[in-house]
């Protein structure tokens, strides 16, 4: 960037001298030309004067210097020429065409070798006859070959300076940048013009620390979901594999093996129900894609879910409500629903209640699922949804559950971009509500 600055500023200056130069040399040739020409006429005014005091004897033994006195009849022949005597009829030159009709004339024409230039002045004198003095100037081509030594002494020199001063103001319009940090756009002096520049670089910054920081707890999630996942096939798996070794050693008694045949199944049911928990999650986590949309009766999906669960422990299930017909996917609509419903028989007391009223309002659907259970303190309720996070770990184990029912209904209401509220108090049960707002996103039925 440096060189590409230097070589620009020292384009730019050798032109601006080039230029100038140029522009001085025109300007001075044509203030001196002028100045050649007013004297050119004082000179031809002394001349006149004396030509008509003294008429041809004024001429003889004159001795013009640098000057061409000229003096030309009426019909244009010439009296005299100081230079070459007699010649052609004068009648038809620019100058004397000019005195003879308005008393003065002037005109300047450059020589055939282009490399002078005569400057001519005339006056009719009373007589009639017209006296004209001239003289040579060089060209401004002639004038530079001239000072062609001295030229290129001032061009050596002011290159010198151009390139000297180009190497300075090149560094000093870089250090700025060169000393920027770009970790602190922000910190620092720079230039105002890169100022937008700056403030995108921090903010691109800033975006990439969030997105940064966004993927280390995204990391760390799934290296606690995969300890998580470890721990909770661990426990079932040794389980099973401490009463297949007794089985298969024979040292169970005959009438204890289907007791340890029933805890071997039911581990292995815990362990198939975890699997299929972590694909939906798998699933939900990718936006449900691939899964159908369709028009559902929220309501008749709270009677099959309170069907499958059935009154366990004297826990008594109730749905109320009416047809709430909403567009969703009728799996992930059934799993909120059912997951809502057994976490509220799982946690409640005997001879509980569970309440599931699905209502239909104006911009939507509510799911309300009610119990009369041990409840959750409150600073408990923020990770109830976490994946594998218990509340009550020990009455987790004895219910047998894998965790990951909350999270998949958490999942659930946002791929159908609704939203889950909860309210709880030790010893007074707990209230989960979802509503799904209608009418859902056109784009929904293309996912």
């Amino acid at each position: 960037m440096t060189k590409r600055i230097f070589r620009s500023i020292l384009l730019v200056a050798l032109a601006v001298l080039s230029a100038s130069g140029l522009l001085i040399m025109g300007v001075l040739y044509g203030y001196f030309s002028d100045v050649q020409q007013a004297q050119l006429g004082m000179q031809l005014e002394l001349a006149a004067r004396g030509a008509q005091a003294q008429g041809r004897d004024f001429f003889e033994g004159f001795r013009p210097g640098d000057y061409r006195i000229t003096w030309v009849g009426p019909q244009g022949e010439v009296l005299f020429d100081s230079h070459s005597p007699g010649g052609e009829n004068h009648m038809e030159r620019e100058e004397i065409r000019e005195a003879m009709e308005s008393g003065r004339g002037e005109s300047r024409r450059y020589s055939d070798t282009l490399l002078e230039r005569a400057l001519y002045t005339a006056r009719r004198l009373d007589d009639g006859s017209v006296l004209r003095l001239s003289m040579s100037q060089r060209s401004v081509f002639t004038l530079l070959l001239g000072m062609a030594q001295p030229i290129c002494i001032v061009f050596i020199i002011a290159t010198g300076l151009s390139i000297f001063f180009a190497v300075r103001l090149s560094r000093h319009i870089v250090r700025p940048l060169a000393r920027l940090d770009l970790d602190h756009p922000l910190e620092g002096k720079g230039y105002r013009e890169i100022a937008p520049l700056l403030s995108r670089i921090h903010s691109q910054q800033e975006e990439l620390k969030r997105k940064r920081r966004e993927l280390e707890r995204a990391g760390q999630a799934r290296r606690e979901f995969t300890a998580n996942v470890s721990h909770e096939l661990k426990t079932p798996l040794q389980s099973i594999s401490g009463y297949a070794e007794l089985l298969e050693n024979g040292m169970v008694k005959p009438e204890d093996i289907p007791a340890f045949g029933g805890r071997i199944y039911r581990e292995s049911q815990r362990m198939v129900r975890l699997v299929e928990d972590i694909i939906s999650l798998s699933h939900l986590d990718e936006g449900a894609k691939g899964m159908d949309w369709t028009e559902t009766d929220l309501y008749e999906l709270a009677l099959q879910a309170a069907g499958g669960l059935g009154n366990r422990g004297d826990v008594h299930i109730e749905v109320e409500g009416e047809e709430a017909p909403i567009l969703g996917i009728p799996q992930l609509l059934y799993s909120i629903v059912y997951n809502l419903s057994d976490n509220a028989v799982k946690y409640n007391r005997p001879g509980g209640r569970v309440d599931i009223i699905v209502r239909p309002e104006k911009d939507g659907v509510r799911l309300t699922v009610k119990d009369t259970g041990i409840g959750i303190p409150k600073s408990e309720q923020e990770r109830i949804f976490e994946r594998f996070y218990r509340v009550d770990k020990s009455r987790s184990k004895e219910v047998g559950g894998t965790g990951l029912g909350l999270s998949i209904v958490k999942h659930a209401v946002m791929v159908h971009q609704g939203e889950i509220s909860l309210w709880s108090a030790p010893g007074e049960g707990t209230v989960v509500e979802v509503f799904f707002p209608a009418p859902f996103p056109h784009n929904l039925l293309n996912s």
